[in-house]
């Protein structure tokens, strides 16, 4: 029996993918229904009310489950939240799960894990033979210190739900990464001021071009990445203009070297004059920030757009091959750990254009690599062997991705859905005839 840990789009990709192959599990999860933090009534959640989809939903869902026609190319949180309970309900996974059950604590017992859990206050331990992690990555603010004391009202993207708290207020937003621009463009509409401070630059890229969502355009030729970064860095400056036209910083990294900004609107209200740019933070005294610049300028609000931390409380660092040196997990494909062939990590990934169905291929392969290790393969000894090898290697496709800590777990999506191809299509063809074919649900 294998337990899978989140009932979210990565939770469900593993359990389908685990039903697909008949191998029992049982799924946990915080809430009281699948979605994870698309469900915005979910407690953990760290939606806001104004949230679509940033990338177009026909590149972002399940092949197997497309998403309706009469969907919005962009879809509303609240669209998310019935696809992913309409999969969960069409593949039968609900029933999988203890929900309203939160993981207290994974530890190796023997070949297997111990898993404590606890559900209305009892607590419950139980022995599996292996452990899907797929609780997602953006659940524990990153809240980087600020230089000196603000007298203001200081918080997180995190905690951000509606514009209604910006009303009359001077709203200072820190970081421009996709839900920092959406955020201050909500705040637009509410705040008697809204600035945003950039400590780096950023591509922005618009949702639509010629009326089509703009990851559905090219591709069908693949060029070389240099001539590709210098080509697509051309075409957003012919639509856009640069960065720096706007008063923020131009980047100073190649196209696709850290996560572009999908935002159509955030420039507009910049060249409107809606939104002030400013530099970095020097510091603060009170409620007036002081910039690198040398400006200044006073504010009640202050959020912080400055992304999340890897976080999973339940498992020591230690058995995730994580050393605290490094800001992610040191794993194979980002899911495979060197040692335990029992231990997998799903989603722990972030690539531009890789989607709901990249990750589904992610959980197919690792419910194929489970098969074999059940029938104790060739296929899973070789298997286990290259992942010891390639534990730390980066599948970045010959990128230079930026040295932060939310890049650690990027990769680049081209390299990556090639690997995961490869990889499956072995463990595919060296299982036997009658297993060749996965099981109907």
């Amino acid at each position: 029996m294998y337990a899978v840990i989140g009932a979210g789009p990565m939770g469900l990709a593993a359990a389908r993918n685990l039903q697909k192959l008949d191998i029992p599990f049982v799924g946990f999860d915080l809430h009281s229904d699948v979605g994870g933090l698309w469900d915005i009534d979910n407690p953990h959640s760290t939606m806001y009310d104004s949230a679509h989809l940033i990338s177009s939903k026909r590149m972002t869902e399940f092949a197997e489950f497309p998403m309706r026609d009469d969907v919005a190319a962009y879809p509303h949180h609240s669209e998310m939240r019935q696809y992913f309970r309409d999969y969960a309900e069409h593949f039968g996974l609900k029933e999988h799960y203890e929900f309203n059950t939160r993981v207290l604590d994974l530890a190796p017992d023997g070949d297997g894990w111990l898993l404590t859990s606890e559900r209305n206050g009892e607590q419950q331990q139980r022995r599996f033979d292996g452990i899907l992690i797929a609780n997602g990555t953006l659940h524990t603010p990153n809240r980087p210190s600020v230089p000196g004391d603000f007298n203001g009202q200081l918080m997180h993207s995190a905690e951000y739900r509606s514009p209604e708290v910006f009303k009359g207020k001077r709203v200072l937003i820190l970081g421009c990464g996709n839900s920092g621009a959406d955020i201050a463009v909500d705040a637009v509409h509410q705040a008697a001021k809204v600035d945003m401070s950039l400590r780096r630059g950023y591509y922005f890229i618009p949702k639509f071009v010629k009326g089509r969502p703009v990851d559905t355009l090219g591709g069908k030729i693949k060029l070389p990445r240099p001539l590709k970064q210098r080509l697509d860095a051309a075409l957003i400056r012919f639509l856009v203009g640069k960065p720096s036209d706007y008063g923020l910083p131009d980047p100073d990294y190649r196209m696709y070297e850290s996560h572009p900004v999908m935002n159509s609107l955030i420039l507009h209200h910049l060249g409107h004059g809606d939104i002030t740019p400013r530099r970095d933070i020097a510091r603060i005294d009170g409620q007036t920030v002081h910039f690198t610049d040398g400006e200044s300028a006073d504010y009640d609000l202050i959020l912080m757009a400055t992304g999340y931390q890897l976080d999973y409380p339940f498992i020591q660092r230690q058995h995730l091959n994580w050393p605290s040196e490094q800001d992610a997990p040191q794993l194979y494909m980002n899911v495979f750990h060197p040692e335990h062939h029992n231990l997998f990590m799903l989603g722990m990934i972030e690539a531009s254009g890789l989607g709901w169905e990249g990750r589904n291929q992610q959980a197919r392969l690792v419910a194929l690599y489970i098969q074999h290790q059940l029938a104790k393969s060739a296929a899973a000894s070789s298997f286990n062997h290259l992942k010891r090898e390639r534990a730390s290697q980066a599948i970045d496709g010959g990128y230079d991705y930026i040295k932060l800590a939310r890049m650690a777990y990027y990769v680049n999506k081209d390299a990556y859905l090639a690997t995961l191809k490869h990889h499956i299509d072995e463990l595919e063809q060296a299982l036997p005839n009658e297993q060749a074919q996965p099981v109907s649900a």
